[in-house]
């Protein structure tokens, strides 16, 4: 069966088995992914991205290609997720320009839309680095461009591109000597691979093992006798940027002051804050990928934008450290880190918080579960760093890690922070080249900036600071002070924020318990809104017990 024409309806199954070919492989593709340090597991960030896309296009029953691209290309650009998730939105970002109008492509159409995601994806790299997933998407994109001249039938030229996919791909050892140490290719290469093979599977009708190809085998690679990983040659110390920081930015016309947001110029600012930076954009959003010594510093530049969304950071050297400690069978104790930070937290979505900001262990306690001195204890011995930073977050865990400290004699300090927004906000000023001393002095000063409000219920009947209170009322807290009590959740919280606001605050952050609606968010976000215009919201789902809210005001 030939074909010199490519449909909507076409393309989005070449899309769903390219998606479910790398899903199948995602495994095989992380035990690759050894360059340049760990950076997430290549196969399941690729695997997770272009799900989001797939999902994006199953939204639409389109039968014009352009449609389908456009679908295709939002839904990679907000699900993008590591270096090698956020390539491949940018390769298919330049695709759908390239297709834009155009209600089915021929081969010509199809190569061109190839070599424009190329052009696209190694812009959005500030410093591109042949023999990865760039130089695969371009030696494919190069022959679909020459074999087009002459090859219109849509099955073959596909095939074509696979096989000079894998061609490239098998060369990136050579143009990268750390993979040829490795004896590996490169993982987000293998990654386009098996993607282009899927998409070649929808047209020919076959299961991908069926094709008469020349394959790679991950296999044999990944389970070679004598197999070393890139991690081995690399001692984490030696990594001079240490945390994989993503975010995305929701973009503000009003921070903008009317001006179109300058994708090239916000790269070129990042670019002397870290490495393996890329910055993609459009109209609404931005999606930063940065290696980065200061996280906090890096997203305080991109705050000038507009509000923040999707926070993932990851501690590198910890990764690079354990992954080395894996591959050796605990033949060889591990090195350990440089510093650590403890912190406890209750609420599954604050835990997530403090592992995005780099907290090393977080302990799940606090109100009405406070972990023991033992339980602290173990958690500074997982952190595994030759310092340890304590935050308990609650006042009532203060002594228990006070005592912890003591018997991991002079390793392990408490930055006596009593609440979840102190907390977080001790853990931005953390820096990790800074001394124990001097860490928990900059922290312990950063936590007394914020201002810490809670809405929970009372159990019983009772009188306090002159308030009377009723029984299973709502109760505002002010840093440990009751200032509201009412029988109505929301008039509870915005009284309780009456009292907190200021015309010299600048941010409200809103972290939402596990019993609390979106709508009861909305409404309060609807009411500062209203009454404070200055005051900038971000929100959470802190899913925490206990406390419908937690609020932080700065």
């Amino acid at each position: 069966m030939t074909s010199e024409t490519l449909n909507g309806a076409m393309f989005t199954q070449m899309i769903i088995s390219g998606a479910h070919h790398l899903k199948h492989n995602a495994e095989k593709i992380d035990a690759l992914n050894v360059f340049p340090v760990p950076d997430g597991d290549t196969g399941t960030n690729m695997n997770l991205s272009i799900t989001s896309g797939v999902d994006e296009v199953k939204k639409h029953n389109n039968d014009h290609v352009t449609d389908v691209a456009n679908a295709f290309s939002k839904g990679l650009l907000m699900g993008a997720r590591g270096n090698s998730g956020v390539i491949l939105s940018q390769l298919f970002r330049g695709f759908a320009k390239s297709v834009d109008q155009l209600e089915t492509l021929s081969a010509k159409d199809l190569a061109n839309a190839l070599d424009s995601g190329v052009t696209t994806a190694y812009k959005a790299v500030m410093k591109p680095v042949e023999g990865t997933i760039l130089t695969v998407a371009k030696d494919a994109a190069e022959t679909a461009v020459v074999e087009s001249e002459t090859e219109t039938d849509m099955m073959a030229l596909m095939e074509k591109i696979v096989r000079e996919a894998k061609a490239s791909l098998k060369r990136t050892p050579e143009l990268l000597p750390v993979l040829n140490e490795a004896g590996v290719v490169d993982s987000g290469g293998q990654g386009l691979v098996t993607i282009y093979e899927g998409f070649l599977s929808a047209l020919t009708g076959k299961q991908v093992s069926e094709q008469d190809t020349d394959t790679i085998d991950m296999d044999a690679m990944v389970n070679a006798e004598h197999h070393k990983m890139a991690q081995d040659f690399k001692h984490s110390a030696e990594i001079e940027y240490g945390y994989c920081t993503e975010f995305m930015i929701r973009l503000d016309s009003d921070q903008l002051h009317g001006h179109s947001f300058d994708e090239e110029a916000f790269r070129k600012t990042l670019s002397e804050h870290g490495d393996s930076l890329l910055v993609v954009s459009d109209e609404n959003l931005v999606k930063v990928h940065i290696h980065a010594e200061y996280p906090g510093d890096v997203m305080t530049l991109g705050q000038r934008f507009g509000s923040l969304m999707n926070i993932k950071i990851d501690n590198m050297r910890d990764q690079h450290t354990a992954i080395v400690n894996e591959t050796e069978n605990q033949t060889v104790q591990q090195d350990k880190s440089p510093n650590g930070i403890v912190t406890v937290a209750m609420g599954t979505g604050i835990k997530q918080l403090f592992e995005s900001l780099g907290a090393t262990v977080v302990i799940e306690g606090g109100q009405t579960m406070n972990p023991s001195t033992q339980d602290i204890t173990e958690a500074i011995q997982q952190a595994h760093a030759n310092n340890v930073l304590i935050l308990p977050n609650n006042k009532n865990i203060i002594m228990a890690a006070e005592q912890a400290a003591e018997l991991a004699d002079d390793h392990a300090t408490v930055v006596p922070t009593t609440s979840i927004p102190q907390g977080i906000s001790a853990l931005l000023a953390f820096h990790p080249e800074a001394a124990m001393d001097d860490n928990r002095s900059n922290m312990q000063s950063a936590s007394k900036d914020v201002k810490t409000g809670q809405v929970t219920y009372a159990v019983r009947d009772t009188q306090i600071d002159g308030m009377t209170i009723e029984k299973d009322h709502f109760m505002g807290i002010a840093d440990g002070t009751i200032q509201a009590s009412f029988a109505d959740k929301l008039e509870t919280a915005q009284s309780l924020l009456s009292n907190m606001v200021t015309e010299d605050d600048d941010i409200l952050t809103i972290l939402q318990g596990e019993d609390t609606s979106d709508e009861e968010v909305e409404s309060i976000k609807t009411f500062i809104e209203d009454t404070y215009s200055h005051i900038e919201i971000d929100v959470y789902q802190g899913n925490q017990p206990i406390y419908s809210f937690i609020f932080s005001v700065e």
